[in-house]
C-alpha cells in the first residue's frame, strides 16, 4: 500500500497501476467469449467438464466470472478515493488478476481435477475482500465496510455450487446461482443510489435529482430481507416483496430522470441498467404468480440490469480515471444501443415471432458485438498512462 500523495512515475504500459484497469479488460473479454462459447454449448446440446450442465457454467460464469471481476475492479478503485488509501498495484494486483483468470481457463481442460478448479475460483472472493478491507479499516472508514459482508455472500453462493459438482451435496448449485445473481442485485441498489444521480446532476448541465428520503432509507433492507427471503420458497411472500420492491426502485429511478438525460449516453444508459433492475423486481415478482416464466425476470436482471450498467459504468469510470473527458463517440454509443436491443429482444424472446433458439442467438450476439465494440475501443484507454501523468 502506499499513500496517495506519494509520487509514483507510470510506465507505458499501465494495466495493473489500478484496479479497473485489468478487472475491466479482462471482464469485458471474458464476457463476449462466455456468450459466445454459451450460443455453442446451448445449440449443440454440449455439456463442459467439471460443470457438467451446461446451463450451472453460464451462470456460474456470469455471475462469479464477469460481474464478480467488474465489482472488484470498481471497489479497487472506489475504496482509493473513499480511504485516500493506496489499494492494490503492481504485482499483487497482477496476482490477483491472474487468479481470476486461472480461475475461467481452468474448467475448459478435462484433466484437470475439480478439487484444484474449485480452490482456484473460490480464493478470489476472500482475497478481494481483504484488498477491499484494509484501506477502509487503515482509513476507519467504517461506512464502506458493508461491501465486505457481500463479498462474504459471493463467496457461500459460490461454495454452494462448488459443493454440488464435487457431489459433497445435492441441490445447492440452482440456490448458490440464483442467490449469486440476488447479490449483484443488491449491490447494483447500494452503488446506483450512489453513483447514478451523482453522474447524471455531473454530467448533465441543468438536471437536479429527486430523492425520496423514504425510498432511500427503506430500499436497503428492503433488498437484503428480500435476498433471504427469496429463498425461503414462500411464494406469496416472496412476489409480494418483490413487486413492493420493484414499485420502490421504479419511483427511485424515476426522480433522477429528465428528458435532457437521453442527450448524454453516459448516463442515460445507467439509468435505462437501473431500469431494468426495477423491471426485473417486478417480473420476479409475477413469476412467483405463475404469471411470467422466471427467465424472463432473471434476464432482465442479468442482461439490462447487469449489462446495462457494467457497460456504462466501465465506459464512465474508464475515462475518469485517466483522465479523459467524459465523451462517447459513435462505437460506444452504438454498442450502448446494442446492449439495449440485446436486453429486449432477451427479456420478449418468448413473445417474438421467431423461433426461441434465433431469439436467444440474436440477443446473445447483439450482447457480443456490444462488449467487443468496448474492448476495441477501450483496450489502448485501459492500457496506457493517464493522460495528465498522474500515477493510476
Amino acid at each position: 500500500m502506499i499513500q496517495l500523495q506519494e509520487r509514483r512515475q507510470p510506465k507505458n504500459f499501465s494495466l495493473f497501476n489500478l484496479g479497473f484497469r485489468p478487472f475491466f479488460l479482462g471482464g469485458a473479454i471474458a464476457s463476449l467469449i462466455i456468450i459466445t462459447l454459451w450460443l455453442v454449448i446451448y445449440s449443440r446440446g454440449m455439456q463442459p467438464h467439471y460443470y457438467s450442465y451446461g446451463v450451472f457454467w453460464h451462470a456460474h460464469e456470469m455471475i462469479f466470472g464477469f460481474t464478480l471481476a467488474i465489482i472488484g475492479g470498481f471497489l479497487l478503485t472506489a475504496v482509493r478515493n473513499w480511504t485516500n488509501v493506496q489499494t492494490l498495484y503492481s504485482w499483487p494486483l497482477a496476482a490477483l488478476f491472474l487468479l481470476w483468470l486461472t480461475a475461467r481457463a481452468l474448467p475448459l481442460f478435462d484433466t484437470v481435477p475439480g478439487l484444484f478448479i474449485a480452490t482456484a475460483d473460490l480464493a478470489f472472493a476472500p482475497l478481494l475482500a481483504i484488498s477491499v478491507a484494509w484501506p477502509i479499516i487503515r482509513s476507519k472508514n467504517y461506512r464502506n465496510l458493508l461491501f465486505i459482508p457481500l463479498i462474504a455472500g459471493f463467496f457461500i453462493a459460490n461454495l454452494l455450487i462448488h459443493l454440488q459438482l464435487l457431489k459433497v451435496t445435492t441441490e445447492t448449485a440452482d440456490i448458490g446461482i440464483q442467490l449469486g445473481l440476488f447479490l449483484v442485485v443488491m449491490v447494483i441498489t447500494v452503488l446506483g443510489g450512489r453513483v447514478i444521480p451523482f453522474f447524471t446532476e455531473r454530467g448533465v448541465a441543468g438536471v437536479s435529482c429527486k430523492k425520496y428520503g423514504f425510498i432511500e432509507k427503506a430500499i436497503l433492507p428492503a433488498t437484503a430481507l428480500w435476498v433471504i427471503v427469496s429463498l425461503s420458497g414462500i411464494e406469496q411472500i416472496i412476489a409480494t416483496l418483490s413487486l413492493i420492491i420493484g414499485c420502490l426502485n421504479l419511483v427511485r429511478v424515476s426522480g433522477w430522470f429528465n428528458t435532457k438525460v437521453l442527450n448524454v449516453p453516459l448516463v442515460w444508459i445507467l439509468q435505462f441498467g437501473y431500469l431494468c433492475i426495477g423491471f426485473g423486481f417486478v417480473l420476479f415478482g409475477l413469476s412467483e404468480l405463475g404469471l411470467v416464466s422466471r427467465s424472463i425476470a432473471y434476464h432482465a436482471f442479468a442482461v439490462g440490469g447487469i449489462g446495462g450498467l457494467t457497460l456504462g459504468m466501465m465506459a464512465r469510470v474508464s475515462l475518469g480515471h485517466t483522465g479523459r473527458q467524459l465523451e462517447t463517440g459513435p462505437i460506444i454509443i452504438a454498442a450502448f444501443v446494442l446492449m439495449v436491443l440485446s436486453a429486449i429482444v432477451r427479456v420478449a424472446i418468448g413473445y417474438l415471432p421467431i423461433p426461441y433458439l434465433a431469439g436467444l442467438h440474436l440477443s446473445g450476439s447483439l450482447w457480443v458485438i456490444a462488449w467487443s465494440l468496448f474492448v476495441f475501443k477501450y483496450t489502448p484507454i485501459l492500457i496506457k498512462p493517464r493522460l495528465d501523468g498522474v500515477y493510476g
